[in-house]
């Protein structure tokens, strides 16, 4: 989270926010929480906030996320045409 802003002071707030959930719901969910959004690639409080009210930090993982399958349509040209 630090390392996503130009300035790293820009993102203290919201680490402050992050921190201040373990008030809430505790060290162990809050840890798990973060584990998920990391997977998940989401680093806002908000996203982290509505894993812990929805209890998706119970839940084991998915795993990783899939990577989007490639488009197969008739109006994309392939690296073929620009050689």
């Amino acid at each position: 989270m630090l390392g996503a802003r130009k300035h790293p002071e820009q993102s203290y707030r919201s680490c402050l926010g992050i921190l201040r959930l373990d008030k809430a719901y505790g060290e162990p969910r809050l840890e798990a929480a973060c584990q998920r959004a990391l997977i998940l690639g989401t680093y806002a409080v908000r996203s982290i906030k509505s894993i812990l009210k929805h209890r998706l930090d119970e839940q084991p993982p998915s795993g990783e996320p899939q990577p989007p399958l490639p488009l197969n349509h008739d109006n994309i040209r392939g690296p073929s045409y620009y050689h």
